[in-house]
């Protein structure tokens, strides 16, 4: 075991153990806790494309970042974490817009994401440096042009991004009009 665990759920959303991390990921994946967020830049969403080291769906395009949370760190700890170790930069504003969500997806090669997974969004902070074994390439998109492209060409992106836009109240998802 290494000091990367993730926090297993039982079928109710409760803790119910741990893995490794880097095990975790297989044909059968056990449903666990992760995050996603979101990053965005007054109307614009940063968009990345995973590594293509990545174990699960490399090379699709996605949302900003995703995660595990460790046991015993609280997911707003989690993000931040990932915001420094996968894009190289800090993150504010952090607030929960889909605090429910949960997703089930097999990738093209059978391996499994099974997890419980409230999505987040915040702004970023500083320059981005891109982990390369994270992220192959980034881009910022117009939030209403991502959102099209998840509903018009949903195998673009990864699944767990389309299923979040569909989730999401447009014209503005994430309620920025209001701040």
């Amino acid at each position: 075991m290494t000091d990367d665990l993730v926090v297993l759920a039982d079928s109710d959303g409760r803790p119910c153990g741990t893995a490794d991390r880097t095990t975790v990921h297989t044909t059968d994946t056990p449903l666990h806790f992760a995050f996603s967020c979101h990053l965005v830049d007054a109307d614009r969403l940063l968009m990345t494309r995973r590594a293509l080291s990545k174990r699960t769906w490399p090379g699709v395009w996605t949302n900003s970042f995703c995660g595990h949370p460790r046991p015993g760190e609280s997911v707003e700890d989690a993000i931040h974490r990932y915001a420094g170790r996968e894009l190289g930069i800090d993150i504010q504003g952090l607030r929960c817009v889909l605090p429910d969500f949960r997703y089930r997806a097999i990738d093209a090669s059978g391996v499994v994401e099974n997890e419980i997974c409230p999505v987040y969004v915040a702004s970023p902070v500083g320059v981005l440096h891109p982990d390369p074994d994270e992220v192959a390439e980034y881009a910022w998109s117009d939030i209403s042009d991502v959102w099209a492209l998840a509903e018009r060409t949903p195998w673009a992106v990864s699944p767990w991004f389309v299923e979040q836009v569909r989730s999401l109240p447009g014209p503005d998802p994430y309620g920025l009009a209001a701040s």
